[in-house]
């Protein structure tokens, strides 16, 4: 059933507080997320009884409601429709960004706090990585079959633009997130992947454009930024305009050129050496360990800490080895809710919430299980990183036997990532061994739930609709996990 977007925002917005209480809106793939000057005056219950809504997050200086992907892109334009009208528009002014602002320092950790501004660089450019990805699975797809010979130079060229380029958008938004002109950032991330580069010399080393890649870019434009900023307090207004910009771009530049990008460049070296070290020589092992663990990373928010990571790879060796492990939980988690569908067979309400939560699971996106199945519940919550950590070790022990898989955009998991897959050994095999993955962590995440997950009592004491809605403060952008429901 299509959610109404419009009828969605309305009831969403008098529930967080009306216009006066909110200080700023975005939204992912699944979630809006809204700033709030008191998050107290939020209504959770409320929220989640909502038509459409799968759960509520609080994460310090952000309040998120989970609306599922696609819903979330119509209702976050409709709530935008909403406050820009005369009446609110001012209630979103200096006054609410200062008080969330106030909050959001007072609350967070340092820690919390850089993760949260690490994805806000890296996020951004995640559906342009799964478009570019898409197309060069294509491509290399047309390539390997020898069809359409003419087409692939231009195919080659809309995919891979974007990679060749994504330092200058990484250093845009980093800029942005830190409190400097993006475009400046820009500039002097752009150096990372300027050609010219090639006729530098730095520490006896001849530099190579992209050398250091997103990571070097990320550092290039938070040196600009701190540069920026030094300008901006000591340069006489009159001179400004002219001096900031200049000082900026080249102090940051040169030292992008006779510093960051070398030592970036081996940080990013070393990743991609360590990532294949793990897999090739401790596969089996390291596949449970990130499948299963990767679940709870997520409720803590950590998983966002390897997204530069991914994106350093992909960078690197043109795919993530470590996407299709981690995916592996989504696998898990949804063998855990299929357990669940069987053994609740009386409840309606949450067997309906399955129903509908199940195809975007498959797809990849976790959320609506995660918030409507598995953690009210408990017990199918571990049950699902028992599913996870066996697909992870399938995958990884291939890696052992030196079969990688690799994604070549990160976003997208389950049967969603099949476009994207990559490896060493030709595609087939590649997506032969990931659907192994899926496979295995459906039937573990299953039999782990039929088994363990959910018991007798808890079977007949389950009521009508106490599950149908997500619940807590878990999330994959942000620390916690809601208490559940004990299962014994």
């Amino acid at each position: 059933m299509r959610i109404d977007s419009s009828s969605t925002a309305a009831a969403i917005l008098p529930l967080v507080g009306g216009p006066a209480n909110v200080t700023s809106v975005a939204h992912c793939m699944t979630r809006l997320r809204l700033g709030l000057a008191d998050p107290s005056r939020a209504d959770e219950e409320a929220l989640r009884a909502v038509p459409g809504v799968l759960g509520v997050v609080v994460d310090d200086g952000s309040y998120q409601v989970v609306l599922g992907p696609g819903v979330v892109t119509r209702v976050t334009a409709d709530f935008e429709q909403l406050l820009a009208r005369p009446s609110t528009a001012d209630e979103l002014g200096a006054r609410g960004a200062e008080l969330r602002e106030e909050r959001r320092r007072g609350n967070a950790t340092p820690f919390k706090a850089a993760l949260r501004r690490l994805a806000a660089v890296f996020v951004p450019l995640i559906p342009a990585l799964i478009g570019c990805g898409i197309l060069a699975g294509i491509n290399g797809l047309l390539l390997n079959a020898g069809w359409l010979p003419g087409l692939s130079p231009a195919l080659t060229a809309v995919a891979s633009a974007f990679m060749a380029l994504i330092a200058v958008f990484v250093g845009h938004n980093t800029a942005k997130e830190f409190g400097g002109t993006p475009i400046l950032g820009g500039a002097v991330a752009a150096i990372v992947v300027y050609p010219g580069v090639a006729k530098v010399t730095a520490f006896g080393v001849t530099l190579a454009p992209g050398q250091g890649g997103v990571l070097g870019a990320l550092a290039a434009a938070l040196l600009a930024t701190r540069v920026e900023k030094w300008c901006r307090g000591r340069v006489p207004e009159a001179l400004d305009v002219l001096l900031t910009p200049t000082l900026t771009v080249l102090v940051a530049g040169l030292g992008t050129l006779y510093g960051l990008m070398y030592a970036a460049g081996a940080m990013s070296s070393a990743i991609g050496t360590a990532a294949n070290w793990l897999l090739a020589t401790t596969g089996a092992f390291a596949g449970l360990v990130l499948g299963g663990l990767f679940l709870p990373l997520v409720m803590l928010g950590l998983h966002q800490a390897l997204i530069p990571i991914h994106t350093t790879l992909i960078d690197q060796q043109g795919y993530t080895v470590l996407l299709p492990v981690l995916a592996m939980a989504g696998a898990g988690q949804v063998g855990a809710a299929m357990a669940v569908y069987v053994r609740l067979r009386h409840d309606t309400s949450i067997r309906t919430t399955i129903r509908s939560a199940l195809p975007a699971g498959l797809l990849g996106v976790g959320e609506p299980l995660i918030y409507g199945v598995s953690l009210p519940l408990g017990r199918p919550f571990l049950t699902a990183c028992a599913g996870g950590a066996a697909g992870g070790a399938f995958v990884g022990f291939f890696a052992m036997l030196g079969d990688k898989v690799g994604a070549t955009a990160i976003g997208p998991s389950g049967w969603a990532l099949f476009p994207l897959l990559a490896g060493n050994r030709g595609l087939g095999l590649t997506a032969a061994v990931y659907a192994g993955g899926l496979l295995t962590g459906y039937a573990v995440g299953f039999a782990a739930t039929w088994a363990f997950g959910v018991t007798d009592r808890v079977a007949a004491r389950v009521p009508a609709g106490a599950t149908s809605r997500g619940s807590g403060s878990g999330d994959p952008g942000g620390p916690g996990s809601p208490t559940p429901r004990r299962s014994s």
